[in-house]
């Protein structure tokens, strides 16, 4: 199948294409097609008939008119960090947008305009010698446009919203080709769906996004604890998500220690929780928080307490979430984090304490509220803006014979915390499938989607993401 559609391309279509194309198109035969179809888990290994690294709006559209054409299903990469490797289609085309990486920075009217195939960093590196920012993640090497498409959570939301509400204007290809512009103005149902309904309804080439000024500074605060002094440390952490300001997000951790620099040796490979917070903005001003995270409760056996540049801040888990390595999770929304919650969180999927620790997986809550929760639930597309905080479960490793017991081990902490769960972000979402999709929207936002997929892409041209259905594939 591969192998006649890779025929088919080559002899028939790519001297068309490639006529007034800006960018590059790569055969399976071709120097550079390896690295190009590889992407950030590396449990990924599938094969395009062709991958077209898209260099304009106008190579976008011819892509998506050709896989059309052919046939072919279409994959759209940016930064590859999707779970599941969705942008890889196997034996279908790969629209890769690594070329489209330009950002554009007004700092008077404080605006960026961001190329579809750029990365965290590269927004972040073109606004911080303004000392201007806008939402984004938390790792530098993930593409702008996945993040920012299913909602986009970052260290500024608690105080600017997320990524997708600080986007004023989408360009985008759609499923027929034709170039597009989503905003309050244009085409304001798309806009809605863009902000968290993922890449359903087309290809973006450019975000518009507001820009805030930060400053250059942030303050990272983390203090860990042995597992039977954890829950006293959860608790005193709980007691301060409703009262931390906007500035400040709220972290907390369970897992295995690594050889961490910041830890002493003997604290290396063991199971830990953390707590802690990141501030952005004068740090002194965000160490008045930590009195109240000590409190009188037992003593850390450690503490990393660190004044950073914003850009470190940004970079600062990029080893830990590099290339290369065996990855799955699975996530959850909660509402309320009772002490069941905690000790289910501090359990790691290990009820019987059983298990390896180094085995386990590692889980992390992260704070929401502030400016998330300011935005009308029916504003944008993103979902459950009134969650407390997000888990997340996430097992990494290297030798592929342990994919199957990893990839359960993360599957029972999920279950575990299930119980106490809202809902899920949809750029958590890994292989739950339709079921994850109703989880991440619920029955009235789902609808809403699936009228504005019949509208943009009836045929379901863009599928390989967490699906959108048109309102016909839709179960009834």
């Amino acid at each position: 199948m591969v192998e006649r559609s890779v025929a088919r391309l080559h002899h028939r279509d790519l001297a068309g294409l490639r006529r007034g194309f800006q960018g590059q198109v790569l055969l399976p035969d071709q120097d550079g097609y390896q690295q190009a179809r590889r992407v950030w888990n590396a449990m990924v290994d599938r094969r395009p008939a062709a991958i077209v690294r898209c260099a304009s709006p106008a190579d976008v559209a011819a892509a998506v008119r050709l896989g059309r054409a052919l046939g072919l299903e279409v994959g759209v990469r940016c930064g590859g960090h999707s779970v599941l490797g969705l942008s890889v289609p196997d034996g279908g085309l790969m629209v890769d947008l690594s070329p489209l990486n330009s950002v554009r920075v007004d700092p008077q009217r404080r605006r960026a305009w961001v190329g579809g195939g750029a990365l965290l960093g590269d927004l972040d590196r073109a606004t911080q010698p303004y000392g201007l920012a806008t939402t984004a993640g938390n790792v530098s090497h993930t593409g702008v446009g996945g993040l920012t498409l299913g909602g986009g959570m970052g260290w500024l939301a608690r105080r600017f919203g997320l990524a997708c509400d600080n986007v004023a204007r989408f360009q985008l290809v759609g499923a027929d080709g034709e170039l597009l512009h989503a905003s309050q103005r244009e085409n304001p149902e798309l806009f809605w769906g863009l902000r968290g309904g993922g890449g359903n309804f087309g290809v973006v080439t450019e975000f518009e996004f507001v820009l805030h000024p930060v400053g250059t500074a942030a303050l990272l605060v983390e203090l860990f604890y042995p597992p039977q002094d954890a829950p006293g440390a959860l608790r005193r952490w709980r007691a301060l998500l409703a009262e931390a300001p906007p500035q400040a997000t709220l972290t907390a951790w369970a897992g295995t220690t690594g050889p961490w620099p910041f830890l002493p040796a003997e604290l290396h490979g063991r199971p830990l929780a953390a707590v802690g917070y990141v501030w952005v903005g004068d740090p002194d001003q965000g160490r008045r928080l930590l009195p109240a995270l000590r409190d009188a409760g037992a003593a850390p056996l450690a503490e990393r307490v660190q004044e950073l540049s914003y850009l470190e801040l940004q970079r600062m888990d990029d080893a830990a979430h590099r290339h290369g390595v065996r990855r799955y999770w699975k996530g959850h929304f909660l509402r309320e984090l009772d002490d069941a919650a905690i000790e289910a969180f501090l359990a790691r999927g290990d009820s019987d304490g059983g298990g390896d620790p180094g085995l386990l997986p590692y889980a992390g809550l992260q704070s929401y509220g502030g400016a998330v929760a300011e935005v009308g639930e029916e504003e944008t597309a993103f979902g459950h803006r009134d969650a407390l905080v997000e888990f997340v479960a996430v097992a990494n490793w290297t030798d592929p014979a342990q994919d199957q017991p990893r990839m359960a081990a993360a599957r029972r902490y999920a279950a575990a915390v299930e119980p106490f769960a809202s809902g899920v972000y949809v750029n958590a979402l890994g292989d739950e499938g339709q079921a994850g999709i109703w989880r991440a929207y619920g029955a009235g936002k789902l609808a809403r989607l699936a009228a504005l997929k019949d509208r943009f892409d009836p045929g379901n041209v863009f599928h390989l993401n967490h699906n959108i259905r048109p309102s016909k594939e839709q179960p009834r």
